[in-house]
């Protein structure tokens, strides 16, 4: 049950006291589960308390921006993949800018997302490797798994940078915690087990 407050300064220490339980977040939708009005948000920007960085989403104004978790927030479905998300498991060459590598199931539209570099899968390919992996920043993301972002960039291999693609596969083969069986595993539910497996032994050095 919702229930309203009047206007005080209660409602703002409220707000204040779930940021610092949320590293400094906030979203609309938490105030108004909380049956605090959302208008206190826009008071609290006002004077400087908070700043809005996405759709119904605040950020203490003390606390730098965590861009993926920004972007993860506005859009739950999205998941990080391929060389973004190879970056948070330190098998990246380089780290990711203003483009992310995502991935979406197959017809799901968002005019937002049109700059990132953007992977459209089925239902079954979606689900396959989620995890949740902390960004450079130390909150936590939906991102595919180290073998699934092996299978991925090999299969979409010419729409990233070739040596790229290689500098991960071998660096990938170095870590102790590789799971080759997974790998494979993986490949071939996303048939693309021949091709993963081709690339995999070129890699070995």
């Amino acid at each position: 049950m919702i229930i309203k407050e009047p206007m005080n300064e209660k409602s703002i220490d409220i707000i204040y006291d779930l940021m610092k339980s949320n590293d400094g977040y906030v979203t609309s939708k938490q105030v108004t589960e909380l049956g605090i009005h959302r208008m206190y948000l826009k008071i609290m920007n006002d004077r400087k308390i908070i700043e809005r960085v996405g759709k119904g989403i605040y950020i203490d104004s003390n606390r730098i921006e965590d861009l993926y978790y920004v972007l993860s927030l506005e859009n739950p479905k999205v998941i990080f993949s391929h060389m973004t998300a190879l970056y948070f498991h330190g098998l990246s060459i380089i780290a990711p800018r203003n483009e992310y590598d995502i991935t979406v199931i197959n017809k799901y539209h968002n005019p937002k997302l049109k700059h990132h570099n953007i992977f459209y899968v089925s239902k079954k390919a979606y689900c396959i490797g989620v995890s949740n992996v902390v960004t450079p920043m130390g909150n936590r993301v939906k991102a595919y798994d180290i073998e699934r972002c092996i299978c991925d960039i090999i299969r979409s291999k010419k729409r990233m940078d070739l040596e790229h693609v290689k500098y991960s596969v071998k660096e990938y083969l170095k870590r102790n915690d590789k799971d080759l069986i997974k790998l494979a595993d993986y490949a071939e539910i996303l048939s693309v087990k021949e091709e993963v497996m081709s690339f995999v032994s070129m890699m070995y050095e």
